[in-house]
């Protein structure tokens, strides 16, 4: 297996437990509730605290990615991250605990997406990187989808608190993975001293971008790339993409539960099969993307305005999926339209690293990360507040999924008609890696250790 799959597969695993980090308290909330006697607005703000330095965590340590290399980052988040959720396991821990940890696990778990991508890009040129940007968001649906069923199992027969040690304990096996596996791609830009000294030798070639120095790969102002309208448009997007998820991740095992009469079993079920419709749609659409972009001549369909069509479907399925009462139609939407939402999030991904020169492509990831990390602290508030002050817990959910459906329509609308980083790229002058560019560079990744 050549060292950019397996590195891919490595952080796909990576992505799998992250997910299944955020997807506990969704599967547990129930239990949670009834043991620490509290309503479902007090326990919106417990799913909130995970984002309170969520979107802080991701711009610092993207910043990092300009001094630091990747690999020893991402075992330091993990290490992080599987530590937050140990303290959970202690029986006297309350919800003030559940609080703090929360925080505490949401900044180790921020940056990862973003440095993350920044890694796996690395490892591939920019025509290839649909694919396994899509397969790293596909961790995502995974990791709901097999935290669902495994995590119920462990609520049932151990206990809700035994469901944080379970994923907490998993991370440690993968960072202890990444310790002997991990390492950094032919195309990873260079950091620190190395970047300081390839900008100073003159005459040097960016690794990167080839036929430029590391000066003028690194001439965009931050400023343009940010206010350009690929990245608003997509950071909207995606922002509304993962409100959805957190939506769909915090208040549909209580939804279903609360307002179908469903149990827990059926529910977690329902909630993992929903999230392996996600994972499959993304899939596809790399597949889709790459095979697209390896063919000569431009696509029928700008990449924007093709993601952006597809939210704006999502966007009318959840509108109907919260107005109708029948099941028949309820599960049909889950496993299909509405999973068309998370195609944004690759596209997103690879639409800022395209308009980004390569040693900036961490920290305006980190941005992108900030932006729609923003959906996962609000979604679980507003729709928790409503829910509680509608004068029936139905009302009060079909009143947030169609908050949800308008915010999608809108976002989906603002891509098709601007997101078009093809565009945005020559504009800015931003170059392509190209995909002779690994034989350009010198430098070899690390061996495994």
């Amino acid at each position: 297996m050549s060292g950019a799959w397996r590195t891919t597969w490595l952080l796909l695993a990576f992505m799998v437990v992250n997910f299944a980090d955020k997807a506990v308290l969704g599967l547990a909330g129930p239990e949670i509730r009834a043991d620490f006697g509290i309503t479902r607005q007090e326990f919106g703000t417990a799913q909130s605290a995970f984002f309170a330095l969520f979107s802080v965590a991701a711009l610092v340590v993207s910043a990092l990615t300009r001094r630091v290399r990747t690999t020893p980052l991402l075992l330091v988040l993990a290490l992080m991250w599987s530590a937050a959720q140990l303290p959970m396991l202690w029986g006297a821990a309350g919800f003030g605990t559940l609080l703090a940890t929360r925080v505490l696990l949401g900044a180790a778990e921020g940056p990862a997406s973003p440095v993350a991508m920044h890694h796996v890009h690395g490892w591939f040129a920019q025509r290839e990187r649909a694919l396994p940007t899509a397969i790293l968001l596909v961790g995502a649906a995974a990791g709901v989808a097999v935290a669902s069923p495994v995590l119920t199992w462990v609520i049932t027969h151990w206990g809700w608190r035994w469901s944080f040690g379970a994923v907490g304990l998993t991370g440690l096996v993968w960072a202890a993975a990444w310790r002997v596996w991990g390492s950094e791609g032919p195309l990873a830009p260079p950091v620190g001293k190395e970047a300081a000294a390839a900008a100073g030798t003159p005459g040097a070639l960016s690794v990167e971008a080839p036929g430029k120095t590391p000066a003028e790969a690194d001439s965009v102002p931050l400023r343009r790339i940010l206010l350009s309208g690929s990245f608003v448009t997509a950071a909207f997007g995606a922002f509304a993409a993962y409100w959805l998820m957190s939506t769909l991740l915090t208040w549909t095992p209580d939804y279903l539960e609360s307002v179908v009469g469903w149990d827990l079993h059926q529910a977690g079920t329902l909630v993992g099969v929903g999230a392996l419709a996600n994972g499959v749609v993304l899939l596809v659409h790399g597949l889709i993307a790459q095979r697209s972009a390896r063919r000569d001549g431009a696509p029928w369909l700008p990449v924007g305005a093709g993601a952006g069509l597809l939210m704006t479907v999502a966007g009318c399925a959840v509108a109907t999926f919260g107005a109708v009462d029948s099941m028949w139609i309820k599960v049909p939407l889950m496993m299909g339209p509405m999973a068309l939402a998370m195609v944004m999030l690759t596209v997103a991904t690879t639409a800022c690293a395209w308009i980004t020169p390569p040693s900036r492509r961490g920290l305006v990831l980190g941005v992108l990360t900030f932006v729609y990390a923003l959906g996962g602290i609000l979604s679980p508030l507003v729709l928790g507040s409503m829910v509680d002050r509608a004068a029936t817990v139905s009302a009060g959910y079909e009143e947030g999924w169609l908050l949800t459906a308008v915010l999608l329509v809108t976002a989906g609308l603002l891509a098709t008609l601007f997101c078009r980083p093809e565009k945005a790229a020559r504009r800015l002058g931003v170059p392509e890696t190209t995909d002779t560019a690994p034989a350009l560079t010198p430098r070899e990744p690390a061996p495994p250790r």
